[in-house]
């Protein structure tokens, strides 16, 4: 929604192409095709027809490999396609992990549950399945036991699209970080980085992301330096960067890391607010073949602010929604910025199985943890629902 809007503020047209017919970004849209992002023919056809200049997107890790091929068929300003395929094939990941001395978990590729049931024996410890090719954490569940496999292995296989297996890994145990930046044609910035607490019902959904410019706990040095090789072999020329790495027994560990803006309006809200810089601009500009190498160094006067991602917790594991409360509050405290309840009195609630289908979340800013963590405080008093 918010890369439609700036397209438009910046005077140009827009082709929008999604599957549905009642997507928000349609008010922004000159033209509209009514159509799954992966119907090449329709998409290719649409684009030519209108004469389009730029291909592009963000916030969506499957979209980045049909943009890639559509856009270099056309001759437009894309990504190459191999180098994509480190940011969305989660193999690969761990195979340029593997060459450039990255830390990485145990992982092998599973196309049967037999592989899978050998590799969890082997290692004797706790592992993930998770599809090769998916996203919002669509297929990704955690391995106790072999019944684990026997039951959950064909669901996320079912989710890999181009290759039909699974990436298996040990499970790392610790904290959790995304870390979100932006690659100019000569170098990678941070913009901001998290730390995720987790549901209790489910350790694979995040349930907040606190940012801030540094943690007197982790060393977000390191973990800037350790994402920035990644990138820089990687061989991405530009756009924006999206990370996850786990803190296990003093070292970071990549999980996945993607070439588009973190989701949930990470890109389009938080990393803008954190960084103070117009991030979209550079990544429009840049999807039109008008490259520069500008400075995203976080400047003296942004290096105390702090943002929060807060998602909602389903009361009592689920219910029918009888009221809600404090949502005035939401409304009338000007740090939040922004926030979604995706549910209304009378609807029926459940915890989320993944990421996409949490009940609601709303984003806090402000110029110190303090204050942050006052707003936290007062948003987990004041809001209710009752079920």
């Amino acid at each position: 929604m918010a890369l439609c809007k700036r397209i438009k503020e910046l005077g140009h047209r827009i082709l929008l192409v999604d599957p549905n017919e009642n997507c928000p970004c349609r008010i922004y849209a000159d033209k509209y095709l009514n159509s799954d992002i992966f119907d090449w023919d329709s998409v290719i056809t649409f684009a030519k027809d209108n004469h389009a200049e730029a291909i592009l997107s963000d916030e969506c890790d499957i979209a980045m490999s049909m943009i890639s091929k559509v856009g270099e068929h056309l001759g437009l300003s894309v990504q190459n396609s191999n180098v994509v395929r480190y940011f969305t094939n989660k193999y690969m990941m761990r195979e340029l992990c593997k060459i450039n001395g990255i830390n990485h978990p145990e992982y092998q590729l599973c196309k049967t549950k037999e592989e899978a049931i050998s590799f969890f024996t082997s290692l004797n410890k706790p592992i993930i399945i998770k599809p090769i090719d998916s996203n919002a954490s669509h297929g990704v569940f955690k391995i106790e036991s072999i019944e684990d496999i026997v039951t959950n292995f064909d669901e996320s296989l079912s989710y890999s699209r181009i290759i039909k297996a699974v990436l298996a890994e040990r499970y790392i145990c610790g904290r959790e970080f995304t870390i979100d930046g932006i690659k100019t044609p000569s170098q990678h910035y941070t913009l901001a980085i998290s730390k995720k607490d987790h549901y209790k019902h489910n350790p694979n959904i995040a349930n907040e992301l606190y940012f801030s410019h540094d943690d007197p706990e982790f060393d977000y040095d390191k973990l800037k330096t350790i994402n920035d090789k990644y990138i820089l072999v990687s061989g991405l020329e530009y756009g924006f960067t999206h990370a996850e790495y786990k803190y296990e027994d003093g070292n970071f560990y990549l999980i996945e890391i993607a070439s588009r803006g973190g989701g949930n309006m990470i890109s389009s809200l938080i990393t803008q607010y954190m960084s103070g810089y117009q991030t979209y601009d550079f990544l429009i500009n840049s999807a039109l073949g008008r490259f520069d190498n500008s400075d995203f160094s976080i400047r003296n006067e942004y290096k105390n602010r702090c943002s929060v991602l807060k998602f909602f917790d389903t009361p009592k594991g689920g219910g029918i929604v009888k009221k809600i409360i404090g949502e005035d509050y939401l409304k009338s405290c000007s740090e939040i910025k922004e926030y979604q309840l995706h549910f209304k009195i009378g609807d029926k609630i459940e915890n989320c199985k993944n990421d996409s289908v949490r009940i609601g979340f709303y984003i806090a800013c402000a110029g110190t943890r303090e204050k942050l963590d006052r707003i936290i405080m007062d948003i987990d008093s004041s809001f209710k629902i009752i079920t």
